[in-house]
């Protein structure tokens, strides 16, 4: 009987992504996955670091595994990611159950360490970019397994970037562009295989390829090849940085029709003064320009960010702009986080400036009113509107009730009477807006997504 495997994911769409690499290399190792932690042989953490609670739930979990270790000796247990690549022996340390440590850059390696530490106890391995690089270990060569309508690709592993607050430099390494041939050669194998909807990831995808040429924006030249490639209808991309948003890439997601009307680009503070200390590379003004630069080129365009409340020494005036820039922006969501310090960054050494829990949390309510009143707003104009739906599955909370996303990336919950398999394009009409979601009815069930709806600007 096949072994079997269990992933639990914490974090972004780069470890979503490494999750899916880890499950098919386990599956070419001859493991079938579960969902069910007492018929796993192996419960694999991939873990993240970004914010303090992140170390709360990796224990938490492994706290509650124990017991099953102690219940069933030969269950492997094994952490990777992000937290693994920063703590390393410290996680057997405080968790002695835990079979194998990985992290970010020997992805590859998952299999064989599992086989291993079955056979000479516990291994913990965790290796520099500049090792992995010379070894040839891009994590992306490996073998993906994701949803048969969409995919992920990395595109760039690492950041340049030195914001205050951020560990991922510490643990992702310098910024490492995949060759763009590799890549093309990629989607195009992924289109053969029947997916129409393809994410670039990046931890700043707009500097891709400024390690392999000087000579010309490479992102803007990937996303029109990338929208290029026969089969695909759907191009989407994350994370950029505002500083690197250049004209280019703009004028790239207008003119090439698979590019989705979907920009996430994260303003962290609307504080000149705290993005300085951010080490941002923007200002606030800058930031509202590259917006409606963006804006004015793209119809339809839905505009996501991250927003940090409480960073150190932010005052009152300071939070009062970024309600303002917040306000101005109009986004239609928003990721709002409360600073958490993490061990490494910069940001952790300011603590005669750290904001008051309590202030913090009061700012972050407030926050919260003005993006949702926003991104309400955006909904209700799109009442009565037929949206292009791919569906992503059944709603956890009805399954009667399908879920999909528009070009746009909103969430839609929509009834239908007979069911629709996941990557199926609906035409579904808008009855009624919410601030996370919009609720609809099937109109007609579509062959594929087309590659661009033009929607004058005025509907929206």
């Amino acid at each position: 009987m096949a072994r079997k495997y269990l992933i639990r994911t914490f974090g972004c769409q780069m470890n979503e992504h490494d999750s899916q690499r880890l499950a098919s290399l386990l599956e070419a190792d001859g493991m079938e996955a579960t969902d069910d932690v007492e018929q796993a042989d192996v419960v694999l953490l991939n873990t993240c670091c970004i914010r303090e609670n992140a170390d709360n739930k990796l224990y938490g979990h492994l706290g509650h595994l124990r017991a099953e270790k102690e219940r069933r000796p030969d269950l492997q247990i094994a952490v990777a990611g992000c937290l693994a690549q920063k703590d390393g022996g410290i996680v057997r340390a405080r968790a002695p159950h835990v079979d194998v440590v990985l992290g970010t850059h020997n992805v590859g390696r998952a299999a064989e360490l599992l086989r291993d530490a079955r056979e000479h106890g516990p291994i913990v391995e965790i290796l520099e970019a500049a090792a992995a690089e010379d070894a040839g270990a891009f994590p992306s060569a490996l073998p993906v397994r994701d949803l048969p309508s969409a995919a992920w690709v990395t595109i760039q592993i690492g950041c340049d970037n030195k914001c205050a607050f951020c560990i991922v430099p510490s643990v992702r390494g310098k910024e490492i562009s995949r060759p763009f041939d590799e890549l093309m050669a990629e989607v195009e194998r992924l289109a053969a295989d029947g997916v129409s909807e393809v994410t670039l990831l990046g931890q700043n995808v707009n500097s891709y390829g400024r390690d392999i040429t000087k000579r010309r924006p490479l992102f803007a030249d990937l996303l029109k090849a990338v929208g290029a490639v026969d089969g695909i209808s759907r191009v989407r991309f994350t994370s950029p940085h505002p500083k690197d948003l250049r004209p280019e890439t703009i004028a790239a997601m207008a003119e090439t029709p698979a590019v989705c009307e979907h920009l996430h680009l994260p303003l962290q503070s609307g504080s000149d003064r705290v993005l300085a200390a951010m080490h941002r590379g923007y200002t606030a003004t800058r930031y509202l320009e590259k917006l409606a630069s963006a804006r004015a080129a793209i119809p339809d365009l839905a505009v996501t960010t991250d927003i940090i409340v409480g960073f150190p020494g932010e005052t009152d005036d300071d939070f009062e702009r970024t309600l303002e820039v917040a306000a101005e922006a109009e986004y239609d969501s928003a990721y709002t986080f409360l600073f958490s310090p993490r061990p490494g960054t910069e940001a952790t050494t300011m603590t005669d400036r750290f904001v008051p829990a309590d202030e913090a949390a009061e700012r972050f309510q407030q926050l919260r009113v003005v993006v949702e009143r926003s991104a309400l707003q955006k909904h209700e104009r799109r009442v009565g509107r037929v949206e292009e739906v791919v569906v992503e599955g059944p709603s956890k909370r009805d399954p009667a009730v399908l879920t999909g996303r528009t070009r746009q990336n909103k969430l839609v919950h929509f009834a239908c009477a007979h069911e629709l398999p996941v990557g199926a394009t609906a035409a579904v009409r808008v009855a009624a807006a919410a601030p996370h979601h919009l609720s609809g009815e099937l109109i007609e069930v579509r062959e594929r997504p087309s590659r661009r709806m033009r929607i004058p600007v005025a509907a929206v």
